[in-house]
Formats: structure tokens, C-alpha cells, sequence
């Protein structure tokens, strides 16, 4: 079948659900597939060989700063986000932010996600219910992101996942948002600006043992952070930090729920926690897809792009390429075990721009899946009608209730 003959669906609310079959459609189609995103005319890279190629070349990056992206800036009011770079600037910030985000620092986090699940979980059983997102999900990512980690005060919780949601939501195509949602995005981008520069000041003033103090001091030969860059990191980490962590939990819980040999397994070998956390990354990622820009004339999958030509990344439909993935649409929690693991997801991407928090979304995840599977050994699902957020980028359901 012809690119011709096939219509891109996947972003259209009614394949919230279960945007797969449609990415499947283009994936068999083409690896490079003709599409307007944004009113922009791009290409959808598909497949899994062309994405990695995409994500991990010399010759793609954003183009913000040369000029010649034809997409919008999602964070251009955010100044400091490094997402948005390319090398050499992206280095810089990448190697100052790794002098503060220490694997050391990572690691002694892991005690204290289980303390907070421990007693997040403690809260459920001694209620009889509990809600995934509500109850477990979204208080963990509150109490390691922007209270552990930026040493924000934790009766603000409720206002960072408020800020959090309308800027997730707010780096859709602005085609796809009301004006109600283009509202929000800016009001929180503001709202946590102004926060964490007031926080930032105090924190020079009187450093605590957390990331944003390690920021704040962070030098490499000299150079350091400006105020606007370590805000630009703060708001990075507490939106995609916990976006990431909350959708990559209440995904693969969901997963495991509606495939309960796949959960009995777990439960009867926890050892197996590290593969199904890949496979859940892989079967039903956070983020769904990415945006490049071609910075010289390249190649890709046999087809010429020019300086300035824009793609999307699926690394959704990538992650689900029998080409690759036997058997791609099954969840298999052995598929990352063994002698012979499947090749490398691009849950967290790929190349310069793999995701840094990558180590503690996977931590929180951890504590959370097994402290459940052993805590909970009647664990269902409440109700088989599940919704999902309207986010195309990031994707997670709005609530996940199960009996105890």
C-alpha cells in the first residue's frame, strides 16, 4: 500500500487509547512518511533503523539557534532549557549539569523512593484502595523531584504538578491546544520561574544538601550556571522529570495489570525488575515522539533531506518495529533478560539527548512496581474504562484505580 492510500491518525483524540494500530499503518507503509505537523510539512520517520539514525547523527539537532527550524520553540520562554540545543552549546550545559547530577547522588536517592512508597503505600492498604497516579504515582515524582531534589517545600506539591501538567500539555502543537490550554502553559511557565528564582536566591544564600544547590555551585574550568540557565534546568527536571517518571509507573503498571501472566511472573522473580521496566519503556513509552531538524544536508533511509527540513521522531511506533521486536505488540517482561537482550528501546531516546534523568525515573519506578506486586497480592484493576490525557508527547492515563 501507498503512502498515498494511508492517513496518519495516531495524534486524532479518538485513538488516545491506543495509538499503535496507527502508527502500525505508516510503520508497514514507509519508513519516511509525508505529514503536516503544525501546519508544518515534515516528514514522520517510523521505523526503528531510520529513528536511531535520526537520533544518534552528527547532522540532526533542533536548529533553534541557527535559525532554520520550521517548528515552534515549545520552550522558548524558558530560558536555559537544554533540550532545545545543539552542540556546542548542548555540551556545555550537558557537562555542568553532570557535575551536579553525580551517579553518587543518583544512587542515595533509591533509599529514599522506598521510604516514600513504603508509606505511600503504608496510607493505601490501611484504606483499602488506592489510585496508581493519585496515591503513588504523582506524591513519589512530588517528594524526589521538587522537594528532594530542588529542595522545594512540599506543601507546594499540589501547585508543581498543576504547573507541571500545563506545560506537558503546552508543548503539543499549537494547532492541537485550545486557547484555554495555550493560557495555562504560559501562566505556569511563569509561575515557576518566578518560584524558582526566589528559591535559587536562598539557596546561594544558604546551600542545601539537594541538586539545585549542586547547580547553583557547579563550575567546570571556570565556567558556571547563570540564574536563568539553572531556572531554564528546574523547570526541565520538574517537567519531564516528573512526567516521565509518573507516566513511565501508571503505563507499565497498566501493562502488567491487563497481562497478569506477565505480573505472577514478576512477583514470583522481582529479579526480573530491570527487563520489565525496558519492555515497559518500550511497549508503552511516556514519550511518544521527539522533533529534529536537519543541520547540513544528510541522509536518511535512502531519501535526501536539506539543511532545515524537519522530521518527527516516532520512537513509539520505532519501539514497536517487528523488524527488530519480534512479536512487538505482545508485553514480555524477559524480552531485556538473558544472554541475548532485544536491542536497545528508544523509551528515553537515543544519541546526545538521552534522557538525564533517566537512572532516577527508573529508581522511582522500581520501588513503586515491586513494593506493589508484594504488598498488594490481589492487585486488579477497578475498572476496565481507561482514560488517557489528551498530551500527544507525553502519554499517560488520567487515573489508575485498583482493588487491594
Amino acid at each position: 500500500m501507498s503512502t498515498a492510500e494511508i492517513t496518519f491518525d495516531a495524534f486524532e483524540s479518538s485513538e488516545r487509547a491506543d495509538p499503535y494500530p496507527a502508527y502500525r499503518r505508516v510503520r508497514d507503509a514507509a519508513a519516511l512518511f509525508p505529514y503536516a505537523f503544525d501546519e508544518v510539512p515534515v516528514t514522520l520517520v517510523t521505523r526503528y533503523e531510520e529513528c536511531s539514525a535520526v537520533l544518534t547523527g552528527a547532522d540532526w539537532g533542533h536548529g533553534y539557534a541557527a535559525g532554520i527550524s520550521p517548528f515552534r520553540d515549545t520552550t522558548a520562554a524558558i530560558p536555559g532549557s537544554f533540550v532545545r540545543m545543539d552542540p556546542p552549546e548542548h555540551a556545555r550545559y550537558r557537562k555542568l549539569v553532570a557535575k551536579a547530577f553525580t551517579p553518587r547522588m543518583v544512587g542515595e536517592l533509591a533509599p529514599v523512593a522506598g521510604q516514600v512508597v513504603n508509606e505511600l503505600v503504608d496510607a493505601a492498604v490501611q484504606r483499602g484502595e488506592l489510585d496508581i497516579l493519585a496515591d503513588l504515582a504523582v506524591p513519589l515524582a512530588v517528594a524526589m523531584i521538587p522537594v528532594r531534589l530542588l529542595g522545594a517545600d512540599p506543601a507546594d506539591g499540589a501547585r508543581f504538578r498543576e504547573w507541571q501538567l500545563a506545560i506537558a500539555r503546552g508543548s503539543d502543537p499549537d494547532t492541537l491546544l485550545g486557547e484555554a490550554d495555550m493560557t495555562a502553559r504560559g501562566a505556569a511557565a511563569m509561575a515557576c520561574m518566578g518560584y524558582f528564582a526566589e528559591l535559587i536566591a536562598r539557596k546561594k544564600h544558604s546551600p542545601t544538601p539537594d541538586l539545585l544547590s549542586e547547580l547553583v555551585a557547579a563550575s567546570v574550568d571556570g565556567d558556571m550556571l547563570t540564574e536563568s540557565e539553572v531556572i531554564g534546568i528546574s523547570l526541565l527536571l520538574l517537567v519531564a522529570g516528573m512526567e516521565t517518571s509518573i507516566n513511565l509507573i501508571g503505563n507499565g503498571m497498566l501493562a502488567l495489570l491487563r497481562n497478569p501472566e506477565q505480573l505472577r511472573l514478576l512477583r514470583e522473580r522481582p529479579e526480573l525488575i530491570g527487563s520489565a521496566l525496558d519492555e515497559m519503556l518500550r511497549y508503552d513509552a511516556p514519550t511518544q515522539f521527539t522533533i529534529r531538524v536537519a543541520l547540513a544536508d544528510t541522509v536518511v533511509g535512502g531519501r535526501e533531506f536539506k539543511r532545515g527540513d524537519g522530521v518527527v521522531v516516532l520512537t513509539a511506533s520505532a519501539s514497536r518495529d517487528d523488524r527488530v521486536f519480534p512479536d512487538a505488540d505482545s508485553f514480555d517482561i524477559t524480552r531485556y533478560a538473558g544472554t541475548r537482550p532485544a536491542r536497545k528501546h528508544l523509551g528515553f531516546s537515543l544519541g546526545i539527548h538521552y534522557c538525564v534523568g533517566a537512572p532516577l525515573a527508573r529508581i522511582e519506578a522500581e520501588a513503586a512496581v515491586l513494593t506493589l506486586l508484594d504488598r498488594a497480592p490481589e492487585l486488579r484493576l477497578a475498572s476496565d474504562t481507561i482514560e488517557y490525557r489528551p498530551s500527544l508527547i507525553h502519554r499517560g492515563v488520567t487515573a489508575l484505580p485498583v482493588t487491594m
